[in-house]
């Protein structure tokens, strides 16, 4: 029999993304380098962090107010517009739910919808300026290819903050630095900025502080740490502080979308009466410090993970499926952002999230698409087995010699593993299957991993069952 037709992807879904993507390349509109007389009146902007000098969330000038765009209806046409307002050749990507974090002020622009040939985004189409039922948290972004138009003269990309942006985090152990195995866990909290590394002063520092900075190092959660001993340790070190005034919530995915205030270079008294922020993190299971450490993580009795990770290729990545009433199910990508990626990190035993992907870009669930028809001498009898064509989507199994009864129907692709696969545990399929010597009944059908271990044991429990011979 064969299963891939019943549950793999239609190859309509690749034809698909190779068809949209020549749809959405970059359009061939007029580069002309002066400003149009559309957008006269008007200034763009990029803004929010962590980003790179050519993405970030938009924003608009309109009659002297800052102002940004919702993300509903926004397309990779809209960015290539908005990027070549800003004095860029084309768009590469757009990003949804303030990634960059979320805007203050008017939302001029919602349900905004272009072509990707507009020579201004007053030519597109929208609710009209400042007509919005949006949040902040919709606030769009652009990524822009780093590639300036030939000769634009205004001077449209205008950064928002005119402070050093956190570009790293790292923790430096007060002793034996470069002898201490990796990872570091815990120590001294550095920043990189513009001009190199700093320290932080911890005059306010709390355990918000301390889950954002783990979370960003790739921990799940932090520890008390023994500030008595960095403190003396701090007599007798020179300090470079950088950063003071860091107040998190604690959801924050990085450190600059904390409130915080970065020391001026005239700033003679810094950190008084203060020291050097200290963090100490709680390493995840793939992050055990020491062998010791993996033994006892594993010597804790765990219940079953109600949460994980599917279709991936690297670990920490894939599409993520939650396990409810003994089914493993997938989660709508309706407001998937950074922070609610990073709670099912974390609860993964990983840090914050990098990115929140959408659009099932790690693979959908085992949707049904196929198309049965009668190709003639295709079946399987008792105690045989067939190799079947690959456009075939389905075959028959004789059944003449089964005697009536309660049985389990299994298919498995790929049994011998001799086609490299990512993911294995989703190559075999069963159902409950009741034949009364005229009808079948097949029913219960899932993929391998779709149930939880308690709901399989049941399945293979089936009553009444009379054979499980494999054939």
């Amino acid at each position: 029999m064969r299963l891939v037709s019943v549950w793999q992807w239609s190859p309509w879904g690749l034809r698909l993304c190779l068809l949209c993507s020549l749809c959405l390349g970059s359009p061939s509109p007029s580069t002309d380098p002066e400003k149009r007389a559309g957008s006269q009146g008007l200034r763009f902007r990029l803004a929010g962090f962590p980003r790179k000098p050519y993405e970030g969330r938009v924003e608009i000038q309109r009659a002297g107010e800052w102002g940004t765009i919702c993300d509903d209806d926004f397309t990779l046409q809209a960015a290539h517009v908005l990027c070549r307002e800003l004095g860029f050749t084309e768009a590469t990507g757009w990003t949804h739910s303030a990634k960059y974090g979320p805007g203050t002020g008017r939302i001029w622009l919602d349900n905004l919808s272009c072509t990707g040939t507009e020579k201004s985004v007053t030519e597109c189409a929208s609710r009209g300026w400042g007509n919005s039922d949006c949040t902040h948290d919709e606030d769009a972004g652009v990524i822009c290819k780093d590639q300036r138009l030939p000769g634009f003269k205004d001077s449209n990309v205008i950064e928002v903050e005119h402070n050093p942006q956190v570009e790293e985090v790292r923790l430096r152990p007060g002793v034996g630095w470069g002898r201490r195995p990796l990872p570091v866990t815990e120590g001294l909290v550095e920043v990189k900025l513009p001009d190199g590394w700093s320290q932080v002063c911890d005059k306010g520092w709390s355990a918000h502080n301390s889950h954002v900075v783990c979370g960003m190092l790739g921990f799940p959660s932090e520890k008390r740490v023994n500030t008595a001993f960095y403190r003396l340790l701090a007599q007798r070190q020179q300090h470079s502080f950088g950063l003071h005034g860091v107040a998190c919530v604690g959801t924050e995915a990085h450190l600059s979308l904390c409130s915080l205030e970065f020391y001026r270079a005239n700033d003679t008294a810094r950190c008084p009466g203060g020291g050097p922020a200290v963090v100490s993190c709680v390493p995840g299971p793939l992050y055990a410090a020491s062998s010791g450490q993996k033994k006892q993580q594993q010597s804790k009795p765990q219940g079953e993970a109600r949460v994980r990770l599917k279709g991936g290729a690297h670990p920490g990545e894939g599409r993520v499926e939650v396990l409810k009433a003994g089914t493993w199910g997938t989660v709508c990508d309706r407001k998937w952002d950074l922070q609610a990626a990073s709670v099912v990190c974390r609860e993964l035993g990983f840090g914050s999230a990098r990115e929140a992907l959408s659009g099932a870009r790690m693979g959908q669930d085992v949707s049904k698409r196929y198309e049965c028809a009668n190709f003639g001498e295709q079946g399987i009898t008792v105690g045989c087995w067939d190799l079947y064509r690959h456009d075939i989507d389905c075959q028959w199994i004789d059944i003449t010699d089964v005697k009536p009864g309660n049985y389990i129907l299994q298919v498995v692709i790929n049994p011998n593993f001799e086609v490299a696969e990512s993911d294995f545990t989703n190559n075999a399929m069963k159902c409950n299957c009741k034949y009364d010597g005229h009808r079948i009944w097949v029913h219960n059908c899932h993929i391998g991993d779709a149930f939880s271990e308690e709901a399989n044991r049941r399945f293979e429990r089936y009553p009444g069952q009379t054979s499980n011979q494999i054939i």
